[in-house]
Parts: C-alpha cells; sequence; structure tokens
C-alpha cells in the first residue's frame, strides 16, 4: 500500500543521504592537507587526485540525490565510493581501544548510508 506520504518521505531521504555527502565533501575541503597524506599513508597511489575526484564525486552525487536527478546512477556512485572509502577511513581492525571503537562506529555509519543508498536505488529504478 502507497503511503499517502509517499513523495515527502522520499523527499526528506533524498535530502538526507544526499545533503551528507555534500557537507562531507565540503568538510573535505578545509581537510584536504591531512586526509592527502593520510591517503598516501596507507599507499593510494596520486593520493591528492584520488582524494580530489573523490571530494568532487561526494558533492556532484550528493547534490543529484537531492535534486532527484540521476538519482540511481548518483546513488550507485557513492555505494560505489563507499565501498572503496570505508575500509581506508574505518578501519577498526588495526586499532585498539576508543580509536577501535570510534572506527567502527565510523564504519557500521557508512554500511547504514549504503543500505539507504541501495533502497533510493530500487525505488528509482
Amino acid at each position: 500500500m502507497l503511503s499517502i506520504f509517499e513523495n515527502e518521505i522520499l523527499v526528506a531521504a533524498r535530502l538526507l543521504l544526499g545533503g551528507a555527502f555534500v557537507f562531507a565533501g565540503l568538510r573535505n575541503i578545509q581537510n584536504a592537507g591531512f586526509l592527502t597524506q593520510l591517503m598516501t599513508t596507507r599507499g593510494v597511489p596520486q593520493a591528492r587526485l584520488m582524494l580530489w575526484l573523490g571530494i568532487v564525486l561526494q558533492i556532484v552525487s550528493g547534490a543529484l540525490v537531492i535534486s532527484g536527478v540521476w538519482t540511481a546512477a548518483a546513488a550507485l556512485c557513492l555505494v560505489l565510493f563507499l565501498i572503496v572509502a570505508t575500509p581506508m577511513f574505518h578501519n577498526f581492525w588495526d586499532h585498539q581501544g576508543s580509536e577501535r571503537a570510534s572506527r567502527i562506529n565510523g564504519f557500521v555509519g557508512n554500511v547504514a548510508l549504503t543500505g539507504g543508498f541501495l533502497a533510493l536505488m530500487g525505488q528509482a529504478l
């Protein structure tokens, strides 16, 4: 049964999911130096270029999700981004104590975001 609020719920989902990535991309611009160094130490080739490609992907795909334009394609891009970025930045298996707990939280949060984007993709197709 379709809800009378189906469109409003989808708009809210797009705003929350897409907005999280627009915000993250803008925040990553502020932290570009640190993130480039981190990616370099993790063995990412051409870390600076990869970082900026990731930032553009986050902002553009997030904005497309918010707008409802090419939602499935934009959500797929963000799912693929999360598959690559999550183990790179939330590698809880390499840490102990509070740092491990913090990384687990980030990892689980990204898994949840992936699920949200998959749901948006399913609705958009």
